[in-house]
């Protein structure tokens, strides 16, 4: 399936927030030493803990507008995948430890 509008836009701007390029391939769009963020859309955001998992530093899924943001919320209610809006906010922080 072809990259959204939303999803790149959004991805783009979180990289540039972390100061790291988006990483367009398998695992997590946005990967730094500290995080790495899912970017979802309300069509995607249930494989957003999948991408995931296996990284060993707070995780979070980042909806591309407020009806996947609420959805990522009801996906990972009662696990350690946090959730971001489309400009970074943190809307439910991450309980998942960063291993040293």
């Amino acid at each position: 399936m072809p990259e959204s509008k939303s999803h790149k836009d959004t991805a783009n701007r979180l990289a540039k927030k972390h100061g790291t390029p988006y990483n367009k391939g398998k695992g997590a769009d946005i990967k730094t030493e500290q995080i790495a963020i899912e970017v979802e859309s309300l069509e995607t955001v249930a494989d957003g803990s999948r991408q995931l998992g296996g990284h060993q530093k707070p995780v979070y899924i980042a909806g591309t507008n407020k009806k996947a943001v609420q959805r990522a919320l009801e996906v990972t209610e009662g696990t350690t995948v946090g959730v971001m809006d489309n400009q970074g906010n943190v809307i439910k922080k991450s309980t998942r430890k960063r291993k040293p």
